[in-house]
């Protein structure tokens, strides 16, 4: 009775700390935030010394144990000790993933530590910039190495998820909110195919400082999405600020793969945004420069991007994205999983800036 006493006590401190920096985020942020990046930096030093993913690893062995434990329980009579042993651990893992990382989600927006002003934009200036970023992304492609088909040829993902891990270094003096852990980006060891079917790309572990990514994923992606999981580790909890520090992370670097991945995705997020309000522009857009040899070899990567992941379609993504939906809600980001597409305000108001 005394685990699960304790238990239910920690489930309380996760919902009265919740409550607390939902409706106190100023008295809380940024000291929480800096401590949060040590406890990750921290977790990532250690975890980093493995060039192989271990928190899935650990993931599938804790399941294993746990059915075989289980088992065992239930024939020896010994059930409710498993049961408490087993909610005890569980409640002291979500009190470690709450308060040394997503309580991230309670923090002031990105934009005001990087001064710039989002807000909500016309169709106008939403095609305008969509057109910029394909044009950005359309003279990027053809300097990118290719086979005879013009398929783009598959990165090393080792090196990749290095340079990842280090792609905020150059913005961090600028903007002191990307300082934090540059370790390595790794791709999952055991469960990336079962997370595509979930269709997750990529993802960042609390638990041990792990930024990781799925092998597998498109290669005109994988750049953009690496350095998503490493802005996680930075503090950065929700999805559209993630994702719009990729793209700063990707469009300041000196490697040509990030500089393109950080402009395609740009347009994509921008594209889709357009499509979903305006089908009639976003289709012109494309007419327009249907001739350009950039804007097609762009068109051609975004064919191939989608040819991989239909491979992995199934019924799971729908519980995944339920699964996600209901999280990001929890932790007050309304729009659930739509708020990876609000990553386009602030991709236009950095358009806007820059112009």
């Amino acid at each position: 009775m005394k685990k699960l006493f304790v238990g239910f006590i920690l489930l309380i401190l996760d919902g009265l700390g919740m409550i607390l920096f939902k409706n106190f985020p100023d008295f809380f942020f940024p000291v929480y935030r800096n401590i949060s990046k040590g406890w990750i930096g921290f977790l990532s030093r250690i975890t980093g010394i493995f060039p192989f993913s271990l928190w899935d690893i650990a993931t599938a062995l804790l399941f294993v144990a746990g059915i075989i434990t289980l088992i065992i329980s239930i024939r020896n009579r010994r059930f409710l000790k498993w049961f408490s042993n087993a909610f005890l651990f569980v409640s002291i893992m979500v009190f470690m993933v709450i308060y040394g990382w997503m309580l991230n989600h309670y923090a002031p927006d990105l934009s005001t530590y990087i001064d710039l002003n989002v807000k909500e934009y016309s169709v106008e200036e939403l095609n305008e910039a969509c057109e910029y970023y394909l044009l950005e992304a359309g003279k990027l492609s053809l300097q990118m190495d290719r086979d005879e088909e013009h398929h783009l040829k598959e990165y090393d993902v080792y090196e990749i998820g290095e340079l990842a891990g280090k792609a905020y270094r150059n913005i961090e003096d600028e903007y002191p909110i990307y300082k934090g852990s540059d370790a390595r980006v790794k791709s999952f060891s055991l469960i990336g195919d079962y997370l595509l079917y979930n269709d997750i790309v990529g993802m960042f572990m609390p638990l041990d400082g792990e930024a990781g990514i799925c092998a597998n994923a498109a290669s005109v992606q994988l750049p953009y999405y690496m350095c998503h999981e490493a802005a996680h580790r930075l503090g950065l909890a929700s999805e559209q600020e993630a994702n719009f520090a990729a793209f700063m992370a990707c469009t300041n670097n000196e490697d040509k793969r990030f500089i393109y991945s950080g402009y395609y995705m740009a347009f994509s997020y921008c594209f889709s945004s357009l499509y979903k309000t305006c089908p009639e522009k976003a289709l012109a857009l494309y007419e327009e420069y249907s001739e350009d040899k950039g804007v097609l070899l762009v068109r051609y990567d975004r064919s191939d991007a989608t040819a991989v992941y239909s491979r992995y379609e199934s019924k799971l993504s729908e519980v995944s994205d339920h699964i996600n939906d209901t999280y990001l809600k929890t932790f007050s980001e309304e729009d659930g999983i739509k708020s990876y597409g609000k990553v386009t305000d602030y991709l236009i108001s950095y358009y806007l800036d820059k112009k």
